[in-house]
């Protein structure tokens, strides 16, 4: 595993907007992690769960991840490629445009490239961080995934 991007102030962090933080490492996204998803969240169409009929009628050939599946592992990604070290609390504020581009196969490999569009200061302990983290899949020419995601941080003075 990767050592995450350390930004040690909010003003470090500011300084980067614009940039590519980093690529996360890769991430499996096996029938095992697609069938405990679908239980999870009981959307349990066939095109995620029956590998037989997806084999013989998907366009795909294989069972895919769900989408939201994938946009699942952005915490994971995005806690990857960077840290913020004056961060008290962090959470989940929103995502402002994500699109599936690409179905992710069922045991193929993901990974996310993040970059930082925005940081905006809404109190003086609270920031609002806003990325564009694109979803890769290994050997794929397309992305699965592009979203807009804000994450709302808390953080010390």
């Amino acid at each position: 595993m990767t050592d995450p991007r350390s930004f040690d102030t909010v003003e470090a962090l500011e300084a980067c907007v614009g940039e590519e933080l980093g690529v996360s490492d890769w991430i499996e996204m096996s029938q095992s992690r697609i069938l405990r998803f679908a239980d999870a969240t009981d959307d349990r169409q066939w095109i995620h769960l029956d590998e037989v009929r997806a084999e013989a009628e998907s366009p795909y050939g294989t069972t895919v991840a769900h989408g939201y599946l994938t946009l699942s592992m952005l915490p994971r990604i995005t806690a990857e490629v960077f840290t913020l070290k004056p961060r008290v609390a962090g959470i989940n504020y929103g995502l402002d445009k994500v699109r599936f581009l690409a179905p992710v196969p069922s045991d193929s490999r993901i990974r996310g490239r993040v970059v930082l569009d925005r940081v905006l200061r809404q109190k003086p302990d609270t920031i609002r961080v806003h990325l564009t983290v694109t979803v890769e899949i290994e050997g794929g020419d397309k992305p699965a995934c592009v979203a807009e995601a804000i994450a709302q941080y808390i953080v010390a003075p």
